[in-house]
């Protein structure tokens, strides 16, 4: 039982026989505790349930928690290698209990378990207790029988722990284990502490007061314990190794960076083996929990991690990037414990080759210009600050890395003439975004981020995190504070919220804080990664520098991911139905629907719309995982992955792939690959349904799909269904029938107007007997038929004036309509042989103005007008009469 896995599990066993709750690991970066940047500690994932804040079904927890401690106060970065215990990831084993059992207990379950179940000798262990905690002292001896010379008295703040200036606090119990005189070092508390003789391993903390105010401590209504036990530093100790590098773990990731360099470890070199595994842990975990390679935050720790070990990949001699080939090897040796490794597998492996491949390329330009500069310094010497800042600046060489590369020559860098020129850039293009309008606007922007540095999205793994409020903006203007009913705009250090872009809305949800309540209505982008949440004060105070609690609205988002996923499988599946011309020219991704503009030359038909919806759907219900790569994004796009129109990529680009296909020669391969830096369902059953809801047209070329997923779009669904079973029981059909029933009666509806149609133009026009020929009469020597009649369309008065045309044989045709609201329509007809003499719209302009219109339009032989008087309508045919009598 002295392997990794096993004494993590064992560990982790044993206190859930003892009624504690085995919870996952939390992620690597906080979503509680804005302060931090990486999680450092077991109970930071029970900060606000030791705070009172938070309530969880259970009082008593044991965890292994993956820590990072490489930035920030708690960065361990440059030691890791060189020494047997420092690590920039390292597992933390505790137990925790939340107002139940206190000192008596979890001493009693600490000390059965490094002695029975792990096996330690009890003469090999002493413990150090604050020097006020004599009820700890006592505990000790009588639970442990430990003699009072291995209970060591520590005075100082090693053995107090507190959370912050203010909040709960309490004396520590240290365990320590004699590793044998044949180490150097003493006791705790003694000079020669610092040694490795005695090593400390878990360290148990009795939450018992609270501190209110500096000097002033009171007690906790219900005291709570936390500990934590290194998971490296036990296994050592079990498998009798002096380094935390020589146990089975590390054993494996070493051996695994030997084949891959091909040699073994030794003298000198076995620190960069060192670095490079422990490094692969960290790069790896980080990647998992969300975090990529960047310039900035935790994304900039993160590339200093993966490029120091890079760095010493290529000292070993690695000519080619090699850690991506390492990762096989840690997901066999941790992701059974840490399933999350086994999920972003490819992920993590396709970052390390992507930033590898870069850094090589930045490594082999900077090291030439580097020995170039400094061929003539002697050690003690500093290299230019501007030279330095043209290696960061043109090459992409970090100053750390510019200073670590001359370290071993004992040459410095000028680091104050680097930052000199590092703010005349700043200054520089501060004074490029100067201006009037939105330029002008988007200053404020452009120097707030300088200030604040880009905020960090936490929203591809979480949906709630606390941070602090970075700016406040109102108005055009940065403010300190919004009161009750104030809307403005928020800036915090990191978020959950998705800021809109690339199609896909931005997140809406709440905030709070103490005495604070507000909503989140909307949020966007800035300069491409300042986050701006619009937010609407409803309760309290919202300050700069407050720290606050920021919650997506859950269902929202959940919808809109399923939409973006959506619009992935449609853009596919339109291409293999319409063809390889589709390309994406826009798109919207909100909770209740999403649309889809495509370039394609005509109207999509009813079957090619179904093959559509089919494919997709198809494809979602294999329910296969929706994997995400980071990738360079020429290497991106030339492995077939589809860009987003309109968008705007930098070097580096997520590819998000989902479904599995056949290829034309029947190979298997990915259904969709695109560029995307969008929300995505986990797996693409979460999507739930397709169902396209049309097609239309958006301009010349551009065809536009609308459709709805999820629960949207199975209301919709049901809606149509109960209209469908509605009309087939109006109709007396069976639903399936309705359809064929309802195109028969409308046949036979426009079958009846037409008859009815034809029927009134015949009525209209005298049916053709006597009282057609008593509409006839002379003027002038020419032929008038003038008639006014009802119950006609007005589309229809030109048919009727053609037909008395055709009466006539040689004549004019005036025709008035009235319509039952009481207007008037006139067409006046004239046969061809007259259009010389007469003028069809000069006849119906004089009718015109008896029915009080005005004007009329058409041609020689054929005009028309209207009017609001109907009631004049003989009076329009007289003064037609009379104007041809006169012409």
């Amino acid at each position: 039982m002295s392997g990794v896995n096993e004494i993590r599990s064992t560990f982790l066993d044993y206190f859930a026989r003892h009624g504690h709750e085995v919870v996952p690991s939390s992620p690597l970066v906080p979503r509680n505790d804005p302060t931090l940047m990486f999680t450092n500690a077991g109970m930071v994932q029970f900060k606000n349930v030791f705070t009172g804040v938070e309530k969880r079904p259970y009082q008593r927890a044991t965890t292994a928690q993956k820590c990072v401690r490489a930035g920030g106060k708690h960065n361990d970065l440059d030691n890791v290698g060189y020494t047997a215990r420092h690590h920039t990831f390292f597992e933390m084993l505790g137990n925790f209990s939340f107002g139940d059992y206190f000192k008596p207990h979890a001493i009693e379950l600490a000390w059965n378990l490094v002695t029975r179940e792990f096996g330690l000798s009890p003469e090999r262990l002493l413990v150090t207790v604050y020097a006020q905690d004599e009820d700890a002292a006592s505990l000790w001896r009588k639970i442990a029988g430990m003699p009072d010379e291995r209970i060591i008295r520590i005075g100082t703040s090693d053995n107090f722990w507190q959370m912050g200036d203010t909040g709960p606090c309490g004396p520590c119990s240290e365990i320590f284990i004699d590793q044998g005189p044949e180490l150097q070092g003493g006791p705790p508390g003694s000079p020669d502490e610092d040694g490795d003789r005695f090593l400390e391993f878990w360290n148990l903390v009795f939450m018992q007061y609270e501190q209110i105010e500096p000097g002033n401590r009171v007690d906790l209504p219900r005291p709570s314990i936390d500990t934590g036990m290194g998971l490296e530093r036990m296994a050592a100790i079990l498998q009798g190794c002096k380094s935390n590098y020589d146990t089975d773990l590390f054993r494996s990731l070493i051996d695994a960076v030997a084949h891959a360099v091909g040699r073994a470890p030794e003298g000198r070199e076995t620190a960069s083996y060192r670095v490079i595994a422990d490094h692969l842990r960290a790069s790896a975990f980080l990647v998992a929990d969300g975090v990529l390679p960047g310039n900035e935050g935790r994304g900039y720790v993160l590339r200093r991690i993966m490029r120091r070990a890079m760095r010493h990949a290529q000292l070993l001699g690695s000519r080619d990037p090699m850690m991506y080939r390492l990762v096989p090897t840690l997901v066999r040796e941790m992701g059974q414990a840490y399933p999350e490794l086994v999920r972003a597998e490819a992920l993590i492996g396709e970052t390390l080759r992507l930033e590898e491949t870069r850094f090589r390329r930045t490594l082999e330009r900077g090291l030439s210009i580097l020995d170039a500069e400094t061929r003539d310094l002697a050690a003690g010497q500093n290299l230019s600050g501007e030279t330095a800042f043209t290696l960061y600046d043109t090459y992409g060489f970090p100053l750390d890395l510019t200073q670590d590369a001359l370290k071993a020559r004992g040459i410095g860098v000028d680091t104050e003439t680097f930052r000199a020129a590092m703010e005349r850039q700043r200054a520089a293009a501060r004074a490029a975004w100067s201006g009037s309008g939105e330029a002008a606007t988007e200053t404020l922007w452009y120097g707030l981020r300088e200030r604040t540095g880009a905020t960090e999205f936490l929203g591809y793994e979480a949906e709630a995190a606390e941070a602090v409020v970075a700016a406040l903006v109102r108005g055009g203007a940065e403010v300190e504070a919004l009161g009750a009913g104030e809307d403005g705009l928020l800036v915090a250090t990191q978020t959950p919220f998705y800021g809109e872009s690339g199609g896909q809305v931005g997140d809406t949800g709440t905030l709070a804080g103490p005495g604070l309540r507000a909503r989140v209505t909307a949020t966007e982008k800035k300069l491409g990664d300042v986050v701006v949440h619009h937010v609407t004060v409803e309760e309290g105070r919202l300050c700069v520098g407050q720290a606050i609690e920021l919650r997506v609205d859950h269902a929202r988002r959940a919808a809109v991911r399923a939409n973006h996923s959506a619009t992935h499988l449609l853009h596919e599946a339109l291409r293999q139905v319409l063809g390889d011309h589709v390309a994406q020219k826009g798109s919207l991704v909100a909770p209740d629907r999403l649309r889809f503009d495509f370039s394609h030359p005509k109207p999509m038909n009813d079957d090619e719309v179904a093959r559509v919806e089919a494919i997709a759907n198809r494809v979602l219900l294999q329910n296969g995982p929706v994997v995400t790569k980071l990738m360079a994004v020429d290497d991106a796009i030339a492995s077939g992955a589809r860009a987003l129109f309109g968008e705007k990529y930098g070097e580096e680009v997520r590819v998000v792939s989902m479904g599995a296909d056949a290829a034309p020669d029947g190979r298997p391969r990915t259904f969709s690959v695109e560029l995307c830096g969008g929300t995505h369902v986990g797996r693409t059953g979460d999507i739930g349904v397709v169902t396209v809801l049309g097609d239309s047209a958006v301009g010349a070329g551009v065809r536009r799909i609308e459709a709805m997923t999820g629960d949207a779009a199975r209301r919709h669904l049901a809606g149509e269904s109960r209209q469908l079973a509605a009309l087939a029981l109006l109709l007396k059909v069976p639903p399936s029938e309705a359809p064929g029933r309802l195109a028969a009666l409308i046949e036979d509806r426009r079958r009846l107007e037409r008859e009815l149609a034809d029927a009134r133009r015949k009525l209209a026009m005298g049916g053709g007997g006597e009282d057609a020929d008593a509409s006839v009469r002379e003027v002038a020597g020419t032929k008038l038929m003038a008639r006014a009649v009802q119950g006609v369309e007005m589309r229809d008065l030109k048919s009727l004036a053609d037909e008395g045309k055709t009466r006539l044989g040689s004549g004019i045709v005036a025709i008035v309509g009235v319509a039952p609201d009481g207007k008037a329509g006139l067409v006046v007809g004239v046969t061809q042989d007259l259009t010389e003499r007469f003028d069809a719209v000069a006849l119906v302009r004089a009718g015109a103005e008896r029915l009080g219109g005005k004007g009329g339009g058409g041609r020689r032989d054929m005009a028309q007008a209207g009017g609001p008087d109907g009631a004049a309508a003989e009076a329009a045919l007289e003064a037609i009469q009379a104007a041809l009598a006169g012409a």
